[in-house]
């Protein structure tokens, strides 16, 4: 009776929400791109939203969407036209934290469930929290906690999705405790596989364990390929951001690795533990987000290729794949500083491709948040072109991992201004200022140790208290590191003395 009940609310939404389905209106259109053979539109579908989260098609076919603050709404994808389905009262939404992922049950005729993730704060303790909600005529109903795991102030993830073989899998971030991603009795920095009623899976290779395959930093995107394969999007530390390829019961290294096996005590791991490599890593960082692997035969140029949005470098990246799907043979940009951070992104039945920025998040960059963010948009086919188009722009094979940085300004660019901004000022109460900043101006040993060493637990910077952990950037060459500390010395307002090469030497060899 329970599931003819629900049976019969998903036919009463479906019948009143698709009859909007087939409208037309004209969206604002505000770019052309120029592909190979293809051209496509950039159209505004949305606008004024609370930091798209996640973003996924329903069998209805309408673009269901999590806000970070707590609301589920679901969005004509024809004429931008939405409704407000739940908003979450105990959502407890902080820097990274909120509602962050969802999806949904893949016979909703049958079994009307949304699956969602979101973050709560009991006490002083923070929880992740998969909910599954019963969908009923205009709203969801009756949630009911399928697992629980720790949380923290940020590192939480996630993704969900659901295979083939109607099994749940959950990207959990490592909750700023880097050592649990190494340990498969504990359910963060994992990918984990349930069954759709919370259970666990009598084939999941760690017996009576969620664990399908672990050691991961924070995964922020997660997507199947057309033949089941399965990828990751991951945020690196200061170094080496990731694409990954998951398979059952593998061990991806975090915090021991970071990226490929390109040190002495990286091998030396990945030979006892039997560790894997990403597909692909970035070095500058670009901060990765959603990942989609396109489905449509609208736009042939992006045939078998990963769609990833990226939050520091503010773009779209398209790489392509091999026919195996073990490899990623051609990355190109789209968009890079155009609409700001990027972090949702999915593609339609149809083969339209929909991106939501992330500009009224913890973190904006520069020129941002603008008026209508945060925005969903739509880019689609067109036959017409108007005025100079986008092109993309094709990445050298080694772009991606190499320092591009040649001086001091450059190299903060690259690896300081997403945090502490261009101008130095940071983000009050997130990311401390270098202006006037006595950790700038005074010991330079103690300068040297930040920037070398990183930082994690509570800092006082001119009076205000952050706790953000900073990585270490050891991984510089003494130069680069002589040219950053001696630029942010300089500018900003602080007019200290430089720090000589040999003093960076010094301090390496302590």
């Amino acid at each position: 009776m329970k599931h003819c009940i629900g049976f019969f609310c998903w036919i009463l939404l479906f019948i009143f929400t698709s009859c909007s389905s087939h409208d037309r209106v004209d969206l604002p259109i505000i770019d052309y791109i120029k592909l190979d053979s293809t051209n496509l539109k950039v159209e505004v579908l949305s606008s004024e939203m609370d930091v798209p989260w996640n973003m996924l098609f329903g069998s209805d076919g309408f673009l269901w969407v999590t806000e970070q603050g707590g609301t589920i709404k679901k969005i004509d994808p024809n004429t931008g036209k939405s409704k407000v389905l739940l908003q979450i009262a105990d959502v407890y939404r902080y820097r990274t934290l909120g509602l962050l992922s969802m999806v949904l049950h893949p016979d909703l005729e049958n079994n009307p469930y949304a699956y969602v993730h979101y973050t709560k704060k009991e006490q002083d303790s923070i929880f992740s929290l998969l909910v599954r909600y019963e969908i009923g005529l205009d709203t969801l109903i009756k949630p009911e906690v399928l697992l629980r795991i720790p949380g923290n102030t940020g590192h939480n993830g996630s993704r969900l999705l659901i295979s083939r073989d109607h099994k749940m899998l959950w990207a959990t971030g490592d909750a700023h405790h880097g050592e649990w991603a190494q340990d498969t009795t504990r359910l963060n920095g994992k990918v984990l596989r349930l069954n759709l009623d919370g259970s666990i899976p009598d084939d999941n290779p760690f017996v009576d364990s969620y664990v399908w395959s672990y050691g991961f930093r924070n995964i922020q995107g997660m997507t199947f390929s057309d033949s089941g394969m399965l990828y990751t999007s991951e945020h690196g530390d200061a170094i080496e951001d990731e694409i990954n390829l998951i398979r059952k019961g593998e061990n991806y290294g975090w915090p021991v690795i970071e990226g490929f096996h390109d040190t002495e005590q990286e091998r030396s791991y990945a030979t006892q533990h039997h560790t894997s490599e990403p597909l692909h890593s970035w070095t500058p960082v670009i901060a990765p987000a959603g990942l989609s692997f396109y489905t449509g035969t609208k736009i042939p140029e992006w045939k078998n290729s990963l769609l990833l949005a990226t939050l520091k470098t503010q773009s779209l990246r398209v790489m392509k794949l091999s026919a195996g799907g073990q490899q990623i043979v051609d990355e190109q940009i789209l968009f890079e500083s155009r609409y700001g951070r990027l972090r949702a992104i999915a593609v339609s039945p149809h083969g339209d491709l929909f991106l939501a920025t992330s500009n009224r998040d913890w973190n904006p960059s520069k020129g941002f948040p603008r008026e209508g963010d945060d925005r969903i948009l739509k880019i689609s086919s067109t036959t017409e072109v108007h005025g100079i188009p986008i092109r993309p722009v094709t990445v050298n094979k080694e772009s991606g991992h190499i320092n591009r940085g040649k001086d001091g300004k450059q190299l903060f660019t690259l690896y300081c201004a997403s945090c502490h901004k261009e101008d130095g000022s940071g983000v009050v109460g997130i990311f401390p200022p270098l202006v006037g900043a006595s950790q700038v101006s005074d010991s330079k040993s103690r300068l040297l140790d930040i920037l070398m060493n990183g930082l994690s637990g509570k800092i006082t910077v001119k009076g205000q208290v952050y706790d953000q952990q900073m990585p270490a950037f050891s991984f510089l060459k003494d130069e680069e590191i002589q040219q950053i500390v001696n630029y942010i010395r300089k500018e900003f307002g602080n007019n200290t003395d430089s720090i000589s090469l040999s003093e960076v030497k010094a301090k390496r060899n302590k």
